[in-house]
C-alpha cells in the first residue's frame, strides 16, 4: 500500500544566532550556517541571507525540475546553474524601504541528459508551474528568467 503524501505541512526550524551576523538554522536532523562575509562584519562561514534566498531557487528548480522530468519520461541527466540577480540594496542598507528589493533573476540551467531542446521546454514549462521558490519570488515582482539548455 502506497503512503499518501500530506499536501500540506508545517515545516519547523530553531535558530541561534551567535553574533549580529552569523546565524545556525537547524530542521529536521540539519543545519544551516547562515552568515556574512567578513567585509560587511560577519566571519564568512555561510552563504548570507540573500544568498541563501536565491540559493533555494537553484535548489527548488533542480528538485521541481527533476520530478516533472520524471512524470514526463524525459532524462534531463544532471543539472549545473548559473544565475546572475539585480538586487537593489538600499533596503538592506537602510537608506530607504525597497518594495521589491530583487528586481530581476536570471537562471541558466544546463542539462546533460539525453533531453532535446523541445523535451526541455516541456520540463521547464512544467517547473515553473510547480517550483514554490520562483512562485515566490515572481509573486513578490520579481522578473524570473529561466533558461534551459543542453
Amino acid at each position: 500500500m502506497a503512503i499518501r503524501q500530506k499536501s500540506v505541512v508545517k515545516i519547523r526550524m530553531s535558530a541561534a544566532a551567535s553574533s549580529h551576523s552569523r546565524c545556525d538554522v537547524t530542521t529536521r536532523d540539519v543545519s544551516l550556517i547562515i552568515d556574512e562575509p567578513e567585509e560587511r562584519g560577519g566571519t564568512n562561514m555561510g552563504f548570507s541571507p540573500t544568498e541563501t534566498a536565491f540559493a533555494a531557487l537553484c535548489g527548488c528548480t533542480n528538485t521541481i525540475g527533476h520530478k516533472c522530468a520524471a512524470k514526463l519520461g524525459i532524462d534531463i541527466g544532471n543539472l549545473d546553474f548559473e544565475m546572475v540577480v539585480d538586487f537593489d540594496r538600499r533596503g538592506v542598507l537602510l537608506k530607504e524601504e525597497v518594495e521589491v528589493p530583487f528586481k530581476s533573476i536570471e537562471l541558466d540551467v544546463t542539462a546533460n541528459g539525453t533531453a532535446t531542446e523541445e523535451e526541455l521546454r516541456l520540463v521547464a514549462a512544467e517547473t515553473e508551474k510547480y517550483c514554490a521558490v520562483s512562485k515566490l519570488y515572481r509573486n513578490a515582482g520579481t522578473s524570473v528568467e529561466v533558461r534551459w539548455k543542453t
